[in-house]
C-alpha cells in the first residue's frame, strides 16, 4: 500500500507528509489506512479480482476492493461502489464540526450481515485524503497503549502537520474507557489543538433494532432492508456483475442476499442441496455444521484454516493434497476464506450470517440438535489447550447475554422484592437471561441439553469460571435444583476466588432458594433462618472480594477480568434477601417485627423459642447491618450515578428504601439511652439521618414544614453532642448547616433559619480546630459557604484552592474506590442572588429541563447534565457565568481577583488554553465547570434574540410581512435583473462581549439579522450563533485557485434545531451577465481542511445554501473580470479647502 517515497498522512491543510518505518512500526495495534495508498503501485489484476469475487462471495471489505473499484470507476469501466444509503449521513456527522470536543464519538448500528463493517470502511477509504484512518486491531486489553498509538498518529509529523484521526472501533465495550485514556494522554502530552483530535468510529452489531436506538443522537442505523435507491443500485450492479463473471456470480451469496433484500426464500434455496445424515457424517459436513453454529450465534467470528483442515485430517495441501475449498465440495460456495490482518493464518466463516443461520435450521430440523453440534464442537476443537482465538468465540457463543429494553410494564422483567414479583420499568434495559444459542437450546431441545452443553465447555475448559457459572444460573432459574446450582456456583468461585462478581452467583443461588420456599405453608421460621444465614454470608463474601478488587495483585489475564467498575451487588444482595426475611418470618408472627426492629428484646423472644437461639446473632445485627447497608447507597445513589447519560434503575432505590423503612424507620431501638436517641429516630423515619439523605429531602417533595421539622431535630443534636465533647458534633454541625441550606431553598424567609454569618463562624470554628481526616462532605459546606462573592468580603479568609486539593484527597480515601468509572451528580450549582439564595439545588435544574421536554424523546428528559441543558433560557436565567482561563488542559474559576482551579465536566471540551466561561457545580469531589464555552476569535458573538432568552413576541407568532417595521430597501439599478427574494422577517442580534454566549430559540419562518445581512430558513425553533471571521488566512489559496473575496466570512454554528435554508451576503453585482452563478462558490473551512463548493442559487444580494453543515462559510468570486461592489458609502465635507483641488 505503500508510495515509492514511503506512506503518507494528510495534515490539516490537505496537504500529505510522507512517514518513515519508526512512525509505522509504533502503531502495531492500528491498521493505518495511509493517505496514498496504493497510489503509483502497479496492482497485480489477477489479485484484484480474487479479492474482488471474495467481497461479493461475502468475505469482509479489504482497502485493496475500494481501491480496485475507484481506479475502475475512473476509467468508466465499471459502476460506482455500492454505498448503502447511511453513507452520507456518515460523512455529514464526521465532517460536521465538532468544536471545543477533543474526542467525539459516531455510532453505526448495524445488523449482522447488512454490511456494517463495509460501509464504515468505505467511509475511511473516502476520508484518507483529508483526516488520519485507521481501524483498531490489536488486542483491546491494553486501553493505554491503544491511547499512545492513536494519540501518536494524531501528532505524526510534528507541530503544524498534526490531523485528526477518524479510528474505527468495533468493540464497543471498551470505548467509554478508550475516550478516557485518550483525554488522560492529551492531557498528560499538554496537547494544544484547534481541531478534534479523534473521532471514533462506533460500530455495533444489533441482531434487533428497536425505535429507541433511532431516537439517539449521532447514531447511524443499517438495517438488513434496502431503500428503493439501494435496490435500483444493486440491480444496476448486478447487470455488470453478470458480464464480468458469467460463470460465479450465481454463488456470489454475499452480494446476491443484499440485491434479493436479504430474502428468505433465497437463503433457503441456496441451502435446499444439504444432505444431512444424522449418522456417518462426513468431516466436511461436521465442520460446516460448526462454522454454521459459530456464526449464526457470534456474527463476525471465524475459525482458522489450519484449524480447519486438521479437523478434516490427511491429505493436507501443503504436501500435494487438495485445496481447503476443494475438500469442502459441495458446500464451498457457502464458505469464505480470507487473509487475516496480521497475513499469517486464513480466517474461514460462512458466506453470511443469514445462511449460517439456515443451516442450523436445516440440520436441527434433520435431527442434528443445536446442542449436539455444540457438544461435538466442543470435543474435537478445544483439545488440552484451547487456542486463544477460541476462547472469547466459545464464551460469546455460551455465555453473552444480550441488552434488549423492555417495553410494557406487564411484561417486563421479574425483580423479586420481599414476598411479591415487581416489574422492571417500562423501556428500561436489562439482559437476557442466557446467550442466544442456550435459549434456542432450551426452546427447540430439551433443557437437560442445555446443561449437558455447559457441562462439558465446564469441564474441557477447566480455567475459566464463567462455563460453571452460567451453568449454576442455568440450575436455580430453569431447573430448580438448588442443590446442583449451588456445586458449580462453588465450582466457579473456586477458579476465580477473587472475582465478586463470580462470587455473586452463589448468593443468587441461596437467594432464589429462599424465595422459593417462603410461599410453602409447611415453611417454619428455623427454615427460613437456615437458608437466609447462607444467603447472608454469601453476600458478605461478595462485599468482601469487592473491596479488594481494584488491589495491586489483580490482573487481567484474559481468564479474569479486573472490574473498572465496584461490583454492589453484595451490599444489594444482601438487602434484598433481608426483605424477604423480614416479610416470611412477620407472616409467621407478628411479634417478629418488634423483634427485627429492636421494639423488644431479642433476649426474652429467643427464650420462649430455644430451637432458634443460634440465630440470636444474626437478628441481634440485622437492623444495624441493614442501616450501614443503607447508608452506604444512600451517599451511593444520592452523589454518582452509572454514567452522564444512564440513570439507575428505579426499582434499585425502591427496594433499598423498602428496606431500611421495615428494619429502621420505625420505631427507637429498644437499648437506646442516650438524649439524642430520639431525634435521631425521627430523622430516621424522615430518611434525613445522613447528608446525601438531606440532599435528597428536595427529590422527596418535603414542604417547608417537613424541612424546618428536621432543621429543629439536629439543631437539637448539635446542642447535645456540643455538650458531649466529642467527635459526633462535627457530623451534626454538618447535618444542621446543610438542613438550613436545603430550607432556604423551599422559604428563604422561615424563621428557623440560622442567619449566614453563624453558620459560617461554625465551619471557621472546625476548621481553626484542625479536625483530622475531615470528611468531602465538611469540605463541600466550606466551598458552598466560603465561595468568593463578587465585591464583598467575607471576613474569614479561607485559601479554596489548598481546601479544595484537601477535599479530593478525603474523596479519594472515602468514596473513590466506590464511586470509580461511575458520574458524579452535581448536587448544588452556584446562582444569581447573594448568600444562600444563591445556591441552586440540583433538583430545580432537573424539574425545569424535564418541564421544558416533556415532549422530548425519553432520554433527552432523564440526560439533564448534557450540553443542551445550559442552553435552556430558563436554566441560564437561574445560574451565574462564571468567567475563568484555561492552562495546560486545566479549568481556573476567576472570583474577586482570585484563580481557584476546578474540574471540568467533560475533559473532552478543555481543547485550548485561553479565556472560558461555564456555569460552576459543586460534586462530592469538589467545583467542576459544567458548559464550558471559548469566546469567539473576535471576542464578540451574535445571537438570534434577545440575551434574557425571551424570544420577541413578533418572533413567537407566524411573521405578517405588513407588520414588520419597515426597512431600507436595498436597490441596485444595474443588477436590477438579477433575482431577489423577500418576505424576511428582520432580528436584531444579541453581541456578548467577552462572555461565553447565552442560547434560545427562535420559532419556525425566514429570518435576517439586520447587522450581518445572514438569512435562514427553519421549520422549527433554532438556535444559533454566528460571527464574522477573517479572510487573512485563506487569501493564498484563494488565488492560487483563481477567487477572491466575495462578501464576509461567517462562522455559523447550530446550538439546537435544524435549518432548511442559509443564504450567506455578498457585495458582488452582476449586472446583465446573464452567467453569473457559475462564478460564484462557497468556501467551507472545516477543521479536516477547507473546500470550494458550488452554490444552490444566487440572488441579488446573497447566495443560498440547502441544508447547511456548518463551520465557517463565505461566498467567493472567480477573478479574472472586472467586478462592481454594493457598499455603503460615506462622503465627508472638508472644512478648508486645502486638499483639494484648487
Amino acid at each position: 500500500m505503500a508510495h515509492n517515497k514511503g506512506s503518507s498522512l494528510s495534515n490539516a491543510r490537505g496537504r500529505e507528509m510522507y512517514v518513515g518505518s519508526q512512525i509505522r512500526d509504533s502503531l502495531s495495534l492500528l491498521d493505518v489506512l495511509y493517505a496514498n495508498a496504493f497510489e503509483e503501485e502497479d496492482i497485480d489484476s489477477k489479485v484484484a479480482k480474487k479479492t474482488e469475487v471474495d467481497f461479493y462471495r461475502g468475505a469482509p471489505p479489504q482497502w485493496l476492493n475500494f481501491c480496485w473499484a475507484e481506479r475502475a470507476t475512473s476509467a468508466d469501466k465499471t459502476t460506482t461502489f455500492i454505498k448503502r444509503d447511511g453513507y452520507t449521513e456518515l460523512i455529514q456527522n464526521i465532517k460536521k464540526p465538532c468544536k471545543g470536543d477533543l474526542t467525539s464519538t459516531m455510532n453505526l448500528m448495524y445488523q449482522p450481515g447488512s454490511g456494517g463493517t463495509t460501509l464504515a470502511k468505505q467511509v475511511l477509504w473516502d476520508m484518507r485524503k483529508t483526516l488520519r484512518c485507521a481501524v483498531l486491531t490489536g488486542p483491546t486489553s491494553d486501553i493505554t497503549a491503544i491511547a499512545k498509538q492513536v494519540i501518536h498518529l494524531f501528532t505524526a509529523g510534528g507541530q503544524g502537520h498534526q490531523n485528526t484521526v477518524l479510528l474505527l472501533l468495533e468493540d464497543e465495550r471498551i470505548l467509554e474507557n478508550l475516550q478516557d485514556a485518550i483525554i488522560k494522554e492529551i492531557t498528560d502530552r499538554n496537547i494544544t489543538t484547534h481541531m478534534p483530535v479523534v473521532i471514533i468510529l462506533n460500530c455495533v452489531r444489533k441482531e434487533v433494532i428497536k425505535q429507541e436506538d433511532h431516537n439517539k443522537s449521532r447514531h447511524v442505523i443499517l438495517r438488513m432492508e434496502l431503500s428503493e435507491a439501494e435496490k435500483k443500485q444493486f440491480e444496476e450492479k448486478q447487470i455488470e456483475i453478470s458480464r464480468s463473471y458469467s460463470n460465479e456470480h450465481k454463488q456470489f451469496h454475499g452480494f446476491n442476499i443484499m440485491r434479493e433484500n436479504f430474502s428468505g426464500d433465497y437463503v433457503k434455496e441456496t441451502c435446499a442441496f444439504l444432505d444431512v445424515r444424522k449418522k456417518r457424517r462426513p468431516k466436511k459436513s461436521q465442520l460446516l455444521s460448526f462454522l454454521s453454529l459459530v456464526n449464526a450465534y457470534v456474527p463476525g467470528s471465524h475459525l482458522l484454516e489450519s484449524q480447519c483442515q486438521a479437523f478434516l485430517g490427511p491429505p493436507d495441501p501443503n504436501y500435494g493434497g487438495p485445496s481447503f475449498e476443494q475438500r469442502m465440495e459441495p458446500f464451498s460456495h457457502l464458505i469464505v476464506t480470507f487473509p487475516s490482518q496480521q497475513g499469517q493464518d486464513k480466517h474461514v466463516r460462512m458466506a453470511h450470517p443469514l445462511i449460517a443461520q439456515q443451516c442450523v435450521k436445516v440440520l436441527a430440523t434433520a435431527g442434528v440438535t443445536r446442542s449436539d453440534t455444540a457438544r461435538n464442537f466442543l470435543i474435537d476443537f478445544c483439545g488440552e489447550e484451547v487456542q486463544q482465538h477460541l476462547m472469547p468465540v466459545i464464551k460469546d457463543m455460551l455465555t453473552k447475554r444480550e441488552i434488549t429494553v423492555d417495553h410494557q410494564q406487564n411484561t417486563g422483567h421479574v425483580c423479586v422484592l420481599q414476598n411479591k414479583p415487581t416489574k422492571r420499568e417500562m423501556g428500561e434495559e436489562r439482559k437476557d437471561t442466557f446467550s442466544r444459542l442456550i435459549h434456542d437450546i432450551e426452546a427447540n431441545e430439551i433443557k437437560s441439553n442445555c446443561v449437558s452443553v455447559l457441562q462439558l465447555a465446564s469441564e474441557k475448559i477447566t480455567q475459566n469460571p464463567f462455563f460453571p457459572q452460567a451453568l449454576a444460573r442455568f440450575f436455580y432459574l430453569r431447573m430448580e435444583d438448588y442443590g446442583v446450582a449451588e456445586q458449580w456456583a462453588k465450582i466457579a468461585k473456586d477458579r476465580d476466588p477473587k472475582n465478586s462478581f463470580v462470587a455473586d452467583t452463589l448468593g443468587q443461588v441461596y437467594k432464589k432458594h429462599l424465595n422459593s420456599r417462603v410461599h410453602d405453608p409447611s415453611i417454619s421460621a428455623q427454615d427460613i433462618l437456615q437458608l437466609a444465614v447462607k444467603a447472608f454470608e454469601a453476600f458478605k463474601d461478595v462485599e468482601r472480594a469487592a473491596e479488594n478488587e481494584q488491589g495491586a495483585d489483580m490482573q487481567d489475564d484474559g481468564m479474569t477480568k479486573v472490574s473498572h467498575i465496584f461490583n454492589n451487588r453484595g451490599l444489594f444482595g444482601y438487602l434484598r434477601v433481608a426483605n424477604i426475611v423480614f416479610d416470611s418470618l412477620v407472616s409467621l408472627d407478628n411479634n417478629w417485627q418488634k423483634v427485627l426492629t429492636m421494639e423488644i428484646s431479642a433476649d426474652s423472644f429467643f427464650i420462649s423459642i430455644n430451637q432458634l437461639f443460634k440465630y440470636k446473632p444474626l437478628i441481634i445485627n440485622l437492623r444495624d447491618e441493614v442501616e450501614r447497608k443503607f447508608e452506604f447507597f444512600d451517599g451511593y445513589l444520592t452523589y454518582s450515578k452509572p454514567s452522564m447519560k444512564i440513570n439507575e434503575p428505579n426499582y434499585f432505590q425502591t427496594d433499598v428504601k423498602n428496606c431500611y423503612c421495615k428494619y429502621v424507620g420505625t420505631c427507637t431501638p429498644i437499648h437506646s439511652e442516650s438524649a439524642i436517641d430520639v431525634p435521631l429516630q425521627k430523622l430516621k423515619e424522615e430518611m434525613a439521618i445522613t447528608f446525601p439523605g438531606l440532599l435528597c429531602c428536595l427529590d422527596k417533595g418535603y414542604d417547608e414544614s417537613n424541612l424546618s421539622r428536621i432543621t429543629k431535630l439536629w439543631e437539637e443534636i448539635q446542642e447535645c453532642e456540643k455538650k458531649k465533647d466529642g467527635g459526633g458534633e462535627n457530623k451534626a454541625a454538618q447535618n444542621f448547616i446543610l438542613a438550613n441550606i436545603i430550607l432556604s431553598k423551599v422559604e428563604a424567609a422561615s424563621p428557623m433559619l440560622t442567619p449566614l454569618p453563624i453558620l459560617r463562624r461554625t465551619l471557621e470554628r472546625h476548621l481553626l480546630a484542625n479536625y483530622s481526616n475531615q470528611t468531602p462532605e465538611f469540605y463541600l459546606l466550606v466551598l458552598l459557604l466560603f465561595w468568593p462573592e463578587e465585591h464583598k468580603k467575607i471576613g474569614f479568609n479561607i485559601d479554596l484552592n489548598k481546601r479544595i486539593i484537601e477535599m479530593q484527597d478525603s474523596y479519594n480515601n472515602t468514596y473513590k474506590k466506590h464511586l470509580r468509572s461511575r458520574y458524579l451528580r452535581p448536587l448544588i450549582f452556584l446562582g444569581k442572588g447573594e448568600g444562600l439564595s444563591r445556591l441552586v439545588h440540583r433538583s430545580k435544574i432537573d424539574n425545569l429541563f424535564v418541564k421544558e421536554n416533556q415532549m422530548a424523546r425519553p432520554e433527552a428528559r432523564t440526560d439533564t447534565i448534557s450540553g443542551e441543558v445550559w442552553r435552556k433560557p430558563s436554566v441560564q436565567d437561574l445560574l451565574l457565568p462564571v468567567n475563568g482561563v484555561v492552562r495546560q488542559h486545566r479549568v481556573f474559576a476567576r472570583v474577586d481577583g482570585k484563580e481557584i482551579e476546578v474540574c471540568a465536566d467533560q475533559q473532552s471540551k478543555v481543547w485550548k488554553s485561553g479565556d472560558v466561561c461555564f456555569y460552576l457545580g459543586f460534586t462530592i469531589r469538589g467545583p467542576v465547570a459544567y458548559g464550558i464555552q471559548y469566546p469567539s476569535h473576535h471576542g464578540h458573538f451574535f445571537h438570534s434574540d434577545r440575551m434574557t432568552g425571551e424570544v420577541p413576541r413578533k418572533m413567537l407568532e407566524v411573521p405578517d410581512i405588513k407588520s414588520i417595521k419597515d426597512e431600507p430597501v436595498r436597490s441596485c439599478a444595474t443588477c436590477a435583473n438579477v433575482m431577489e427574494s423577500t418576505n424576511w422577517v428582520q432580528v436584531e442580534p444579541v453581541v456578548i462581549i467577552e462572555e461565553a454566549p447565552m442560547f434560545s430559540m427562535s420559532p419556525a419562518g425566514r429570518y435576517e439579522c439586520r447587522v450581518s445581512g445572514l438569512r435562514w430558513v427553519c421549520k422549527d425553533h433554532v438556535s444559533l450563533q454566528y460571527q464574522f471571521s477573517s479572510w487573512e488566512p485563506h487569501s493564498a489559496m484563494m488565488k492560487s485557485l483563481g477567487y477572491k473575496q466575495g462578501g464576509p466570512l461567517l462562522d455559523v454554528t447550530i446550538i439546537a434545531g435544524e435549518l432548511e435554508e442559509v443564504h450567506l451576503p455578498h457585495f458582488a453585482c452582476f449586472g446583465d451577465d446573464p452567467s453569473f452563478k457559475e462564478k460564484v462558490r462557497v468556501l467551507h473551512v472545516e477543521d479536516c481542511g477547507v473546500s470550494v463548493k458550488q452554490v444552490d442559487e444566487v440572488t441579488r444580494f446573497h447566495v443560498k445554501i440547502l441544508h447547511p453543515t456548518f463551520s465557517p462559510k463565505g461566498v467567493l468570486v472567480r477573478s479574472g473580470f472586472p467586478l462592481k461592489v454594493h457598499c455603503d458609502l460615506l462622503l465627508y465635507q472638508a472644512k478648508a479647502p486645502s486638499w483639494t483641488d484648487s
